[in-house]
């Protein structure tokens, strides 16, 4: 039950829905991701990879509540409760412990080809569902691949 009625068909709010739920996940799961690596990160571009970190958190952040709110929006109820992240997110997890920087860009790499993929697949699965939902999720998109494409260029192998 929803106290929110949505503006969307059942089917269609179950799409945008669902796929919203699901990279409201992913993106509060990079986040933490980044976050331990920020913490955890050590080596001689510790600085550049620790500033640069921080934008990834606060992208993934500031995504997160914006697809909250969209779900929302619709009258779908978002869940970023952490047994929920832990039970459904698709982000690669993060090492324990100190981790070097090169082995920081790596795993942020692969990080963000893995949630940029399932962004990506839900851009196709939103496509006629709801194209407000559909170019938030694109929007997105274009961010995570900016972060992508700003941690490739540490890749130094």
């Amino acid at each position: 039950m929803s106290v929110i009625r949505s503006p969307l068909p059942d089917k269609e709010r179950e799409i945008a829905g669902d796929a919203l739920q699901a990279t409201l996940v992913d993106l509060l799961d990079l986040s933490l991701v980044a976050k331990q690596a920020h913490w955890n990160l050590f080596g001689p571009r510790f600085r550049s990879i620790h500033e640069q970190l921080d934008e990834v958190v606060t992208t993934a952040r500031d995504y997160a509540d914006t697809v909250a709110e969209r779900a929302a929006a619709l009258g779908v109820a978002p869940d970023g409760r952490a047994a929920t992240i832990a039970a459904t997110s698709g982000v690669p997890g993060f090492p324990e412990g100190w981790t070097k920087d090169t082995a920081v860009v790596e795993i942020l790499v692969r990080t963000f080809s893995t949630v940029i993929e399932r962004v990506r697949q839900r851009i196709e699965d939103t496509g006629h569902a709801d194209a407000v939902t559909q170019d938030l999720l694109i929007g997105l998109t274009a961010d995570l691949e900016k972060q992508s494409w700003m941690f490739q260029a540490e890749n130094r192998t």
